[in-house]
């Protein structure tokens, strides 16, 4: 019988124990052994789970007919089973399973109920090119949803708590005209943090990492600093600028201090490592600039 969607031959039989080695799942010559009571319409009882034909192979299988492990178009003509990393339904276009976002979900009319999983479809034209460039998401009751590392590694960095952001300005207390200011970030504000996201079998860390503090000063001049900047301690120097994240005020006034800390995020698990986008932390103070009248006459 001619599967009603070739691409569960692979993820129907997946499990995310054995998400590691994919294949591992498929025995050599097998049939799979999965059970389905008699007219059952779940898409994994419509598919031969033993080794599938590779990509292009057309003597895979044994027998004739419909039943000989080829995959056709409903024309009758023998097509590859895999390409372009999906396999092909019985209606001749390939499927292959993909993690969609809240949004792009939302776009498709929402997530139906029951179990399923999300597919690219990509049907192909008589002169070999894809129809459309990237494929139609379509929702496949009944079909295992996607489980990989990357998906993993989103729902964990969705787990970061990441540490409020404390400015230090100093001097502690006003600010002086033409004075040099030593802008530091608390310690805390500035260290590593990780979260995990695991299913049976499969765990992925996320690590965030800060990399750069932006400065908006509030007088319309900003600082890039690629560490938390160096606290002024007593003793030193006040006219001395700060060694690696400082500003000076040309006016007085009160001025809104903004620091931005932006944080690369990796993740690790299942044997792969990756990144995914970064995220932002942001942390405010007044600070008043005052007039100097007995330090430096400009």
């Amino acid at each position: 019988m001619l599967m009603t969607l070739r691409a569960l031959v692979l993820v129907a039989v997946l499990t995310v124990a054995t998400l590691l080695n994919p294949m591992a799942a498929l025995a050599d010559g097998g049939t799979g052994g999965i059970t389905c009571p008699s007219g059952s319409t779940r898409p994994e009882c419509n598919v031969h789970a033993g080794t599938p034909p590779k990509p292009g192979n057309d003597n895979g299988g044994s027998g004739g007919g419909q039943d000989d492990g080829k995959c056709r178009n409903p024309s009758g003509k023998v097509i590859p089973c895999e390409r372009d990393g999906g396999a092909a339904g019985a209606d001749g276009c390939y499927y292959r399973p993909v993690d969609l976002s809240p949004e792009m979900i939302a776009n498709l009319g929402g997530q139906p109920e029951g179990d399923g999983g999300w597919y690219r479809k990509v049907c192909y034209g008589e002169d070999g090119q894809p129809n459309m460039a990237f494929g139609t998401p379509v929702w496949i009751a009944g079909a295992p949803p996607v489980v990989s590392p990357e998906v993993l590694a989103r729902q964990a960095r969705s787990k970061l708590r990441l540490p409020e952001v404390v400015i230090e300005l100093n001097p502690p207390g006003d600010q002086l005209r033409y004075l040099p200011v030593w802008m530091a970030l608390d310690r805390n504000s500035w260290t590593t943090k990780s979260a995990t996201a695991s299913v049976p079998g499969v765990s992925v860390t996320a690590t965030a990492r800060p990399v750069k503090v932006t400065w908006s000063m509030g007088d319309g001049s900003g600082v890039t600093c690629a560490g938390p900047g160096t606290p002024w301690t007593p003793g030193i120097n006040p006219e001395k600028p700060s060694p690696d994240c400082g500003h000076t005020y040309q006016a007085p006034g009160v001025f809104t201090v903004t620091a931005t800390v932006e944080w690369e995020v990796t993740w690790a698990g299942a044997g792969q490592t990756g990144t995914v986008p970064g995220l932002t932390t942001t942390g405010q103070v007044q600070a008043r600039v005052q007039e100097s009248k007995t330090l430096i006459n400009r």
